[in-house]
């Protein structure tokens, strides 16, 4: 994809129905990330927790849900942050096509 969707001045798209599995690929790459199994996994218990709650949630609140579906060894934040860096619920939520989390500095 060489042209992404209008995003705001963090990066996060402004029409969420403008997401798909190639702008994730293209925003991932964006933070020198390459997808994997994993990251997918949390990407769609992100947009699926999204379409619940209607909020991304939180650095604390992603790693209780990811724990929750995935189980304790992936609901680390440990897990979280070798797979999307410090501020993971933020660059998860950008690539994932969501809002910024709330409560996130």
């Amino acid at each position: 994809m060489s042209e992404l969707p209008p995003r705001d001045k963090e990066g996060y798209l402004r029409d969420l129905e403008s997401w798909s599995p190639g702008v994730a690929a293209a925003l991932a790459a964006r933070e020198d990330i390459h997808l994997t199994e994993a990251h997918w996994e949390v990407m769609h218990l992100l947009r699926a927790f999204y379409a619940r709650h209607k909020l991304a949630p939180n650095n604390r609140a992603l790693v209780k849900a990811v724990g929750a579906e995935l189980g304790p060894e992936k609901g680390r934040s440990l897990h979280l942050m070798l797979l999307f860096g410090g501020s993971f619920a933020k660059t998860a939520a950008r690539i994932a096509g969501l809002p910024r989390p709330t409560h996130c500095l």
